[in-house]
């Protein structure tokens, strides 16, 4: 089952649509430009989903994630006129995006931190996982708590490769490393993930036991 898993999960599929895609964006960053605000409204739907996985990845919060990706979209309204076409939107774009939900984790990280002795916490942490419990199934629930053992940095990798099908050296271009160490990272991080699924599994063994 958990290879099963694995595989639904991590299977990466060729689109036949990049070359269109990037020249759309190229299109609308040209419309943008000479003042077409229509063409950010497009801009925005074509990506809004995206980005708000990306920080969701990290943020592990909807709140904190819409927040962010919202807050990407201003920087690109603002600085739309410095990007000189000459590396891919989504890069220059999941770039932003991963800086501020970087920046917004270490502000959650110091806040919870402050209020971790709180009882209130505890128990609103509980209300929430039961909540999520009852409207996910069974695994997404897995991959969720797994994910959620990860460091930020692994998400994201996972995330850009396997789920939005980044190539190596765009998830480059985003972390700021290497094409060979992203790959490696990659590697690293899956086979991290595979680690914690298989203990999410024994878990659920031996609490049937």
């Amino acid at each position: 089952m958990f290879f099963l898993l694995r595989c639904n999960v991590f299977q990466k599929t060729a689109s036949n649509d990049t070359v269109n895609d990037e020249q759309k964006d190229i299109t609308l960053l040209k419309r943008i430009q000479a003042g077409d605000r229509l063409a950010y409204k497009e801009l925005i739907n074509r990506h809004k989903e995206y980005a708000f996985t990306v920080a969701y990845r990290i943020l592990n919060s909807r709140e904190d994630a819409e927040e962010i990706a919202q807050d990407a979209f201003l920087q690109v309204f603002k600085n739309v006129h410095s990007f000189n076409f000459e590396a891919k939107f989504t890069t220059w774009f999941y770039r932003i995006v991963f800086n501020a939900a970087l920046m917004q984790k270490r502000k959650n990280r110091i806040f919870t931190e402050d209020i971790s002795e709180s009882p209130q916490a505890s128990l609103v942490s509980n209300l929430s996982d039961s909540s999520e419990d009852i409207r996910k199934n069974e695994r997404q629930q897995a991959i969720r708590r797994a994910m959620q053992q990860l460091q930020a940095d692994d998400v994201l990798l996972i995330t850009l490769f396997y789920l939005q099908e980044q190539s190596l050296e765009e998830i480059a271009a985003i972390t700021q490393i290497s094409a060979d160490t992203a790959k490696v990272k990659i590697h690293r991080a899956r086979k991290r993930l595979a680690e914690e699924m298989k203990k999410h599994w024994k878990e659920e063994v031996r609490s049937l036991i």
